[in-house]
């Protein structure tokens, strides 16, 4: 295993879209952690979805850490050019950024829809969001990274090389895993290292939704994949676990380039999930 540092003091991050979910629990193990984080969302006041940057940064600061809401809807280059420009201002530094903005809400309605029965404008949705946000974040707080010899995550899944939920959400994945490979070629010579990183099945606030059946259970059915026990899903925190591992391993640019499971990285590094247990719901 890895020498990893017991704490990311003085350590900036940036996690986008973390107003809940797996952007809120990565945010707030890096606050854990001691990091310094700057959250973005679109989330000013709680919707059908509870969850605010301004929540995630107050319970970061609870954690020890310091949490820095910043609304950005990530559609809007300008506002995201403003966002690392800021950083470059406050702190003339950035260590860690972790693409994870995803408009999970609306692509539900999709789940497991032959591709004939999904409409061009959830293409253009996905990929604005779930790949071309994460490019223009990369592209801005590049110059910084480089300096750092920083760490990019960009938040994929396994459906980048398996069917998972319809054929848009798969060929997304697959480019952002394809961007993961092609910014570390660029970046190999600076001493930034990228990676894709996969959570299974997370049991985010959508999913806490879901109600408790006659036999007591919280399960979700995945039209073409299956039903699953919500009780034997991870947390949003135990990716969190994973980023704040890579970015304290020194080694870390070895895994540079490429996707790593957050349950294989949690037996390589020697972290569980908040429960203790290392979840495998894929």
């Amino acid at each position: 295993m890895s020498e990893i540092p017991s704490t990311l003091k003085d350590r900036i991050a940036v996690v986008t879209g973390a107003s809940r979910g797996i952007g809120k629990g990565i945010a707030l193990e890096l606050g854990a952690a001691g990091a310094t984080v700057y959250i973005t969302g679109r989330s000013t006041t709680p919707g059908w979805l509870p969850g605010t940057v301004h929540d995630t940064a107050a319970r970061i600061d609870e954690l020890g850490g310091t949490g820095i809401p910043v609304v950005c809807d990530h559609r809007d280059d300008d506002a995201t050019a403003r966002l690392f420009e800021r950083i470059r201002d406050e702190h003339g530094t950035l260590d860690v950024l972790v693409n994870n903005v995803y408009n999970s809400p609306a692509a539900a309605q999709w789940l497991g829809k032959p591709f004939w029965e999904v409409p061009p404008t959830a293409w253009d949705e996905t990929f604005d969001i779930g790949v071309r946000s994460h490019y223009a974040a990369s592209a801005f707080a590049a110059p910084m990274l480089r300096e750092s010899g920083g760490l990019i995550v960009n938040i994929s899944s396994a459906g980048a090389q398996r069917y998972a939920h319809n054929a848009v959400y798969g060929v997304a994945k697959a480019a952002l895993d394809r961007l993961t490979a092609d910014m570390a070629h660029d970046l190999a010579d600076s001493g930034v290292t990228v990676v894709s990183l996969w959570p299974g099945l997370v049991n985010t606030e959508l999913l806490q939704m879901v109600p408790t059946d006659a036999e007591g259970k919280r399960q979700v059915t995945l039209p073409g994949e299956g039903t699953f026990d919500l009780a034997e899903a991870e947390t949003p925190r135990f990716a969190g676990r994973a980023v704040v591992a890579l970015a304290g391993d020194r080694d870390r640019q070895r895994r540079s380039g490429r996707p790593w499971q957050v349950a294989d990285l949690a037996e390589d590094y020697g972290f569980t999930d908040v429960d203790g247990r290392i979840p495998r719901v894929y």
